[in-house]
């Protein structure tokens, strides 16, 4: 496969270009890679037609096939995972080693997701009377993607969307489409026409698949601020919806740890993928007999780790994906400066090419600060002390986010008792980031709403249908 070549949509199972295309910058050289399709209503409505027409085939294929087609697509990414590995990391940013990751936790996904299977529930089974719950496809299910993962996080809903039965319409990214749209590709003859739709475009395009009375479904990955539009404009015809938001996830560690050993696991925890991550740790709460020397472990790791082409063998960190972002990272650091916060490393962004943001850490900024209130995405990192256990929960507590948070502690015990005050929809205890296709995955509070992954995030593209049978002859 040509991965060099013009970029098409994929509807019925046909390549689709426009007129219209939108650029495609690489991160690190701000040059355009590419040419995104850049769809308009017309396109859109052809997408949504030709998964309205596959859905009944497709959701009356037994789910044992519809498993099968999940495991050829793993395979299919296998296939091209070193070509997909290349061309993530060219639009995206990320050094080889997170797209790797990326590539072969999708892979496991599709395969590990194929052995879920939609759950019956008999109420009722007596001598008058059969009552049975079964979940059944929604119809069209729109996908809206994010940036910073693009291929791991497309999948997630993909998957469990079409082993339900639904038909897709899936809109990447326009910062990120070129990987989404190659997928669409090479998946043209494993999929039958109509199933899986990628349409490219701006957020025009999102806001149209939002509120097209053609689509019974929303699962959308991004900020907080852009799914509470989402929830509005989908409830036009009472959509479902799935939205994972934004976090600013807290993570607590005891004074029973030892900071040496910590440094590098708990600095994974706050930059993996350039803290482009919506579980990365953006609070560090440090008891206060260890901060210091934690504190000083932290800076010095960090000062190892080098920032640059992820496309470079050497780089550990790569860009901030994209200019809006990297501006919003630098005003972040301006007001932390201006504020008057220490930095014990970092702190001023350099001028030249490319969207770089060597890794910030700010010493113990006061509770209300902007750096500690807002969820910074990107390399900022505030450490912030406490001596208090009730006190720490409380202010680990007090955000309107609650996606995830971990607790770093020798006592497994008394960590497990912090983790459960913790008013977020994942907490690990002693690691962070270890994700299972078999595990739930959810927001409290504004981080989103419902579930994504195992059988509970298969459901929730499912509607639920109780069949009542009286046994005794009409």
């Amino acid at each position: 496969m040509n991965f060099d070549r013009d970029y098409t949509m994929t509807i019925g199972g046909r390549a689709v270009s426009t007129a219209e295309t939108e650029p495609v910058v690489n991160p690190a050289t701000e040059e355009v890679i590419a040419y995104a399709p850049a769809a308009n209503r017309a396109v859109l409505d052809e997408a949504v037609a030709a998964a309205r027409e596959a859905f009944p085939a497709w959701s009356a294929r037994p789910i044992a096939e519809r498993q099968s087609f999940l495991r050829a697509i793993g395979e299919r990414l296998k296939l091209h995972k070193k070509d997909l590995m290349r061309l993530l990391t060219l639009e995206q940013g990320k050094p080889r080693a997170g797209a790797d990751w990326e590539l072969t936790g999708t892979i496991i996904w599709c395969h590990e997701t194929a052995t879920h299977d939609l759950p019956v529930h008999v109420v009722e089974d007596s001598v008058d009377r059969l009552v049975e719950t079964r979940h059944v496809p929604i119809g069209v299910v729109g996908a809206i993607t994010p940036w910073n993962y693009p291929v791991l996080l497309a999948l997630w809903k993909i998957l469990p969307a079409l082993l339900a039965g639904n038909t897709m319409v899936v809109k990447p990214s326009p910062y990120t489409p070129l990987t989404t749209l190659k997928i669409g590709e090479m998946l043209r003859d494993i999929l039958p026409a109509g199933v899986l739709n990628i349409v490219s475009g701006g957020d025009k395009l999102g806001k149209w698949i939002t509120e097209h009375a053609g689509i019974g479904k929303i699962s959308f990955t991004g900020s907080t601020q852009t799914g509470k539009r989402i929830m509005e404009s989908a409830s036009g015809n009472l959509k479902r919806i799935t939205l994972e938001l934004g976090g600013n996830d807290a993570a607590i560690v005891m004074p029973d740890v030892d900071p040496k050993a910590m440094a590098r696991e708990l600095f994974w925890a706050a930059f993996q993928n350039s803290a482009q991550l919506c579980v990365a740790t953006k609070r560090l709460y440090i008891h206060a007999d260890v901060y210091d020397e934690l504190a000083a472990e932290l800076v010095e790791f960090a000062k190892t780790m080098k920032v640059g082409d992820g496309a470079q063998h050497d780089t550990d960190l790569g860009p901030i994906q994209n200019r809006m972002q990297f501006e919003k990272v630098k005003d972040l650091l301006a007001d932390a400066r201006n504020c008057g916060h220490k930095f014990l490393l970092g702190g001023d962004v350099p001028e030249g090419k490319g969207y770089f943001v060597p890794v910030a850490i700010v010493d113990n900024p006061p509770e209300d600060s902007r750096v500690v209130v807002e969820e910074a995405f990107g390399p900022v990192l505030p450490l912030l002390k406490f001596d208090d256990v009730d006190d720490v929960v409380a202010r680990a507590n007090n955000s309107i986010f609650g996606l995830g948070g971990s607790v770093w502690s020798s006592n497994l015990d008394a960590a497990r008792k912090i983790a459960e005050r913790l008013e977020c929809g994942t907490v690990w205890i002693n690691e962070i980031h270890a994700f299972s296709p078999h595990a739930t995955f959810a927001g409290h509070k504004q981080s989103g709403i419902g579930v994504e992954n195992a059988v509970q995030g298969l459901l929730e593209f499912t509607n639920a249908q109780t069949i009542v049978t009286k046994r005794v002859p009409a």
